[in-house]
């Protein structure tokens, strides 16, 4: 029988710690019981899912600049995305990022994390693979971690 160690919000949601790992009838479980919670709106609740691996992305072939002359966003990368069936079972772990491929460049790279399998089977998937946005072909290549760019350095001055 599985039994709930102790629970605990973390960045992102809750985190359980149990004496074994949940099947998913567990999870079902679980995510009712979460729902049932007098004062929480059940239509936040997330299904429950077992701890996973991420993997790291990118999509090169795609403008930076949409047809209206506004720059892409991460909003309407993951708006595409949802409707290609290549990332049909895919989670992304973070907005999708972008920047120019150049500063002369009229191209972006978007890079792009998902939740994954132990055995990285999800990014397999989509590796290598290319797809067509409009008139483009785009690219998906597996990168490295990318956490960002700082900006700016503070530096703190003591007197």
């Amino acid at each position: 029988m599985l039994r709930a160690e102790f629970i605990r919000p973390c960045p992102g949601g809750v985190s359980i710690v149990t004496n074994n790992v949940p099947n998913p009838s567990d999870l079902t479980i679980m995510e009712k019981y979460f729902k049932s919670i007098e004062g929480i709106n059940s239509n936040e609740i997330l299904t429950p899912q077992l701890p996973q691996s991420k993997s790291y992305l990118k999509i090169t072939g795609i403008p930076y600049l949409r047809s209206d002359g506004n720059k892409i966003s991460s909003e309407n990368v993951t708006d595409f995305m949802s409707h290609i069936e290549l990332f049909k079972n895919i989670s992304l772990a973070a907005k999708p990022r972008i920047i120019k491929a150049s500063p002369k460049s009229d191209m972006a790279i978007i890079w792009f994390d998902i939740w994954n399998t132990q055995s990285s089977s999800k990014a397999k998937l989509l590796i290598n693979h290319s797809f067509n946005l409009g008139k483009y072909i785009a690219t998906i290549r597996v990168t490295n971690m990318n956490p960002g760019v700082p900006q700016c350095k503070t530096l703190a001055v003591t007197t």
